[in-house]
């Protein structure tokens, strides 16, 4: 099993990695779809989700390939993670996603600290995250009780999905929450949205817990393993 080094630096690296992926497509996407707002959006969601197939493929044996505090809490609560694991790979997440967007910002040569100014608020943006990062959950859970080697291609299609049938773009995930208040560009969130934001992922993620039991069953990893690894 890879030591806790190994999979502290996968989930930053891996959450790094998206979190350019997300910033930098929405960056170009808007430069290129001459104000064409569901052009660019669709860009942004083919990007965001390829990279999520990329990424889970590539360290999921190494860490579980979480990259969303949301899922490492569920997964915790589910016993799947140890507490002690759940708290720095959540730690690394958060950094990891916010270098990602500084990096985003580099490339395209953008000042590197920026806050965001687009205003994502009110109960549908708030229920549209519980409802994506419940769905997120349930198809993890629902896909790696009965086919865990498709749980990469699960989570890109559903992101994809996400993105146009909820009313915030499914962003179903803190640390991408956090980072992306801190770039005012396509993918941006203003900072005062994302305390309910967040509150929204983690409710949705939590209402995934007992229902996935209930229809697959509980955890069939042992903790502290890779638990989205085929």
């Amino acid at each position: 099993m890879p030591s806790l080094a190994q999979r502290a630096f996968a989930e930053w690296l891996g959450t790094a990695f998206l979190l350019a992926a997300v910033v930098g497509s929405g960056i170009m996407a808007q430069t290129l779809s001459g104000g064409n707002v569901a052009l660019a959006l669709l860009c942004n969601t083919i990007a965001t989700g390829a990279i999520l197939v990329v990424l889970i493929l590539m360290f999921a044996p190494v860490s579980g390939a979480h990259f969303n505090p949301a899922v490492t809490l569920a997964l915790a609560l589910r016993g799947e993670t140890a507490w002690t694991d759940a708290a720095i790979y959540i730690a690394v997440q958060i950094a990891g996603a916010i270098a990602g967007v500084w990096i985003a910002h580099l490339m395209f040569e953008l000042p590197v600290l920026q806050l965001s100014l687009a205003d994502r608020t009110g109960a549908g943006q708030w229920l549209a995250e519980a409802v994506a990062t419940f769905g997120l959950l349930m198809a993890i859970f629902g896909v790696a009780s009965r086919a865990p080697g498709s749980v990469p291609y699960a989570v890109g299609l559903y992101i994809t999905s996400a993105y146009w049938f909820t009313a915030s773009t499914s962003f179903a995930n803190p640390a991408v929450t956090i980072a992306r208040s801190l770039s005012d560009t396509f993918a941006g969130i203003a900072p005062q949205g994302v305390p309910a934001f967040i509150a929204a992922q983690i409710a949705g993620a939590i209402l995934a817990i007992p229902l996935a039991r209930w229809l697959w069953g509980g955890p069939s990893v042992k903790q502290g393993a890779p638990p989205l690894a085929s």
